[in-house]
């Protein structure tokens, strides 16, 4: 619970933010126009000015629990700090501009809770008050940002995903896919869609699926292999792996995993050599010429 002198200070508090909101909202929005270069005029400015301190004002005549993370858990508060970082992040303000255009709004609030208050006793616990309240939202804003940076990278990595798989025309009627890193289900899918495109496309008879780069192979992904085996086969296409170093020969006959009927090579050369002559095809070494 709020003790009595928190709630005088949070009152005082609360009525300066009414009283002189449009003081405040004027004196922030002139703060940063002088501390920072920001890309965002000024009507935008002062109405994110009078948002955010309209409810401020809200969430500290709400908080009469405690002053503790006021404004993470007032929800109109917190959208409102989250909004002001989105827009910044557009405008292409850096996280620390941002948090420290939010910072800017302590002085804008002590100055005028000062014009009110003279004696230095009571603007010590307001200007504590104030900077607990303006910490909380800087740390939110720059919080949100890197959150929003997380959610960019990881969509990047997905895309990078599916450029990690392409399909190499290696010869005549033969395609290869390598593969690099761990095949799970969202990979396969991609490397499946890709190489049965490709089948129809260069209307390939052979495909070649090289797993040198995949690290380990469990269950899972010999199951994913031969899923994508069977679909090429539907394509009415042979499928060969592959890069099946000892370390994974050695993993697939210990887990009892069943590739009998696939086709395998230890590396990518010994495949194509082999599509080739399933496809009756001149080997790609005959006629080359030979280092003197």
């Amino acid at each position: 619970m709020v003790n009595a002198s928190d709630a005088a200070v949070r009152d005082r508090l609360t009525r300066a933010l009414r009283e002189r909101g449009d003081e405040i909202a004027d004196r922030w929005v002139q703060l940063q126009r002088e501390r920072a270069a920001i890309d965002i005029g000024e009507s935008e400015l002062r109405e994110e000015a009078d948002s955010l301190i309209l409810l401020l004002g809200g969430a500290l005549n709400d908080s009469d629990q405690g002053m503790e993370d006021v404004v993470g858990t007032n929800h109109d508060l917190r959208d409102a700090v989250m909004e002001l970082s989105l827009r910044r992040e557009r405008s292409g303000a850096n996280p620390t501009a941002t948090s420290l255009a939010i910072l800017a709004l302590k002085d804008a609030v002590l100055e005028a809770v000062k014009r009110d208050n003279h004696d230095p006793h009571e603007l010590f616990p307001a200007a504590m008050m104030v900077n607990r309240l303006l910490d909380e939202a800087a740390a939110l804003s720059f919080s949100a940002y890197v959150e929003r940076r997380e959610e960019i990278i990881q969509r990047q990595s997905r895309q990078l995903l599916e450029m990690s798989t392409p399909v190499v025309h290696l010869w005549k009627q033969i395609l290869a896919v390598p593969l690099i890193g761990t095949l799970d289900t969202a990979r396969t899918q991609v490397v499946m869609e890709n190489l049965l495109q490709s089948i129809q496309t260069h209307e390939a008879r052979v495909a070649i699926i090289d797993i040198t780069g995949v690290p380990t192979v469990d269950t899972a992904v010999a199951q994913h292999l031969m899923q994508t085996v069977n679909a090429v086969r539907l394509m009415g296409a042979d499928c060969f792996i592959s890069g099946v170093r000892p370390s994974i020969a050695q993993t697939i006959a210990q887990l009892g995993i069943d590739l009998s009927t696939i086709l395998t090579r230890a590396t990518l050369s010994d495949a194509l050599a082999a599509a080739v002559e399933m496809t009756g095809q001149e080997s790609p070494t005959a006629g080359a010429p030979t280092n003197r």
